[in-house]
């Protein structure tokens, strides 16, 4: 299990719990539990690089305490 940090940079910082080979979708399904917003308006970034719903979250060597950024759509 490893935890993500997303921020929206609106005041929300929302701290997520999942493992390495649930895919981007579902980790903004558990998103979208904690804040009460629709899953698929959730667009989560790094720099410049949008993350794709249906890769995985270790394809994409997201580790444990790593930032995102949180945007909606």
């Amino acid at each position: 299990m490893i935890e993500i940090i997303c921020n929206d940079r609106l005041g929300k910082k929302v701290r997520v719990k999942c493992n390495e080979n649930d895919t981007i979708g579902d980790l903004k399904k558990l998103i979208a539990a904690q804040t009460g917003t629709k899953w698929d308006k959730i667009m989560l970034k790094k720099w410049y690089t949008i993350y794709k719903d249906h890769i995985t979250v270790g394809d994409y060597e997201i580790r444990d305490g790593m930032n995102l950024e949180l945007y909606y759509q």
